[in-house]
């Protein structure tokens, strides 16, 4: 697939080193010439130096013959302009990130269709979304649907003293037939596990189940659900103000924010939401806000680190729920050993939506979760496919991919090694980074 990126900061840099990993034929344009050349000397793409909005630029990096092109500029409007004369000069299928919420409006979304942008991206949105589902299921660390809900993919750390630490994969699937653990994410690296692995505590285990037994992997793994009501966010940024306005009638909202000019704005965008100013990295603070009181703790301001280690205080302060935006990828597998719970990056959840586009499905009813090394990926079987030409077992998969269950005739189901793909099947795919091309091939 050929492929444009138009914009080399980190959402841009980030997409093209991920893309040009999986066999895809990548271009990316930039006004900087140095951040450009970075790119150019370690990894293999095109880059072309010059303005997302000049016809010459987008005729130099090929978009007329582009089968996706992607505006990730830091600016909105570049990125819409840049998307509709993509779309002009004969570009298949057009991406532009956005940073309002008013453009995501239906009524306001088909006059964007209409200007040439086929979707846009929102990152805080998704980021938000990723935050209420963090909420919903306070026990795990990420959490996929496919279907409604009909095969789930949950990521959970497994406790000390769980019954399952400690046993071989192979003892766990005989005796627990209704549970295919996908992946395990074990010091700092993700691996597709065999028979002979062992379930340690620590570890984050993947695990592809059916909604009916979501309460037996609570069990499993030593967990308690929680009801989360109580939330205090520290930052008053565009994902929490999108978080409030998306689920205040769920949850009960304090902000914390040590701008004093954003704390005045705050009350306008979130009506429903308590505005405290303060540093909440101070523990008085923490505590004058209420946090013994708090069910979850949320940090979102643009300091990794800051956000990191206020969680961990909140956890020494009683929380029981915490969360983290870690915009530096490098500190995301750092983030996941430690005790805070889950971490959200907005640069993978807008790879995650944009790689959904790269797998030939329907993208308006499927969708592709990004980790910092792997990929889930939900995608449809169509006949002649090589993945239908014999059951599971005798496919030769390679070992960084691995089919974990399927969606058939409306009904989920997990995938053995008996199984048989057929065509329409909806599969779930769990895959390490740089092999999602492999994946392709076989459902082409």
């Amino acid at each position: 697939m050929r492929i444009v990126i138009a914009g080399a900061g980190e959402v841009g840099s980030h997409l093209a080193k991920l893309l040009s990993t999986e066999e895809q034929d990548i271009t990316l344009v930039d006004e900087d010439a140095a951040k450009l050349s970075v790119l150019d000397a370690n990894y293999n793409l095109m880059t072309v130096v010059g303005n997302p909005t000049s016809f010459s630029a987008l005729r130099e990096s090929g978009v007329p013959q582009a089968d996706l092109f992607i505006a990730v500029t830091p600016y909105e409007s570049t990125n819409i302009v840049s998307c509709s004369i993509a779309k002009t000069l004969g570009a298949q299928t057009t991406v532009a990130r956005i940073d309002s919420y008013d453009y995501m409006n239906p009524d306001n979304l088909k006059y964007v269709n209409h200007m040439g942008v086929d979707r846009v991206i929102y990152p805080e949105y998704l980021a938000a979304q990723e935050i209420i589902t963090s909420l919903n299921r306070s026990w795990a660390r990420h959490w996929f649907e496919l279907h409604g809900g009909q095969i789930i993919l949950a990521g959970v750390k497994l406790r000390e003293g769980a019954p399952i630490a400690g046993m071989q994969l192979k003892d766990f699937a005989f005796t627990n037939r209704h549970f295919h653990v996908s992946a395990i994410k074990r010091d700092h690296e993700t691996i597709i596990p065999r028979g002979d692995d062992r379930m340690q505590p620590g570890d984050i285990l993947y695990f592809t189940t059916t909604r009916d037994h979501v309460s037996d992997l609570i069990e499993l793994t030593g967990k308690t659900e929680r009801r989360m009501r109580r939330v205090l966010i520290m930052g008053g940024s565009k994902i929490a103000i999108r978080l409030v306005n998306m689920a205040s009638d769920r949850f009960r909202f304090k902000i914390i924010e040590d701008n004093l000019d954003i704390c005045h704005l705050l009350p306008q965008k979130c009506p429903d939401c308590e505005i405290i100013h303060g540093d909440a990295r101070d523990t008085d603070v923490l505590a004058d806000a209420g946090i013994a009181d708090m069910d979850a703790f949320i940090a979102l301001t643009p300091n990794s680190e800051a956000n990191i280690l206020t969680c961990l205080t909140a956890k020494e302060m009683g929380v029981k729920k915490t969360v983290a935006e870690v915009e530096n990828i490098q500190f995301i597998s750092q983030a996941e050993g430690l005790n805070i719970g889950t971490v959200i990056n907005k640069k993978l959840l807008a790879t995650s939506t944009i790689f959904q586009l790269l797998l030939d499905t329907d993208s308006s009813t499927s969708k592709c979760l990004a980790l910092a090394d792997a990929e889930v990926a939900e995608l449809e079987v169509r006949p002649g496919s090589k993945i239908t030409q014999a059951p599971v077992k005798d496919l030769k998969l390679s070992r960084d991919m691995t089919l974990a269950g399927l969606i058939r005739e409306e009904a989920g189901m997990l995938i053995t090694g008996n199984t048989t793909i057929r065509p329409g099947d909806r599969v779930l795919v769990f895959c390490l980074a740089g092999a999602l091309h492999k994946v392709e091939k076989l459902f082409s």
